[in-house]
């Protein structure tokens, strides 16, 4: 049953959208995006492999995009996947 009463002053507060949205860089978790980076960079530098450093940021970051476009939060639900042991593991 909606009330539309007016409600008292202070009584709400008004959410900037900046609160409630993930930080994404280049469309990705900002965690995965550095991780993505500091492994093309080891592979580019350290290993002179520039194409397969670049060829894997590449793949890396659009598996990244493609996930966080259905759940913005998944690097935080893989790490806690990752850490938590199943209960009916054999």
């Amino acid at each position: 049953m909606a009330d539309n009463r007016p409600l008292p002053p202070g009584y709400s507060v008004p959410v900037h959208r900046s609160l409630t949205v993930p930080i994404l860089l280049a469309g990705a978790p900002r965690l995965a995006t550095i991780v993505n980076g500091t492994l093309a960079a080891a592979l580019g530098i350290g290993l002179q492999l520039w194409g397969v450093g670049l060829v894997f940021w590449i793949v890396a970051q659009g598996i990244c995009v493609f996930a966080a476009r259905r759940d913005p939060q998944f690097a935080d639900v893989l790490i806690r996947h990752i850490r938590t042991r199943g209960y009916y593991a054999c």
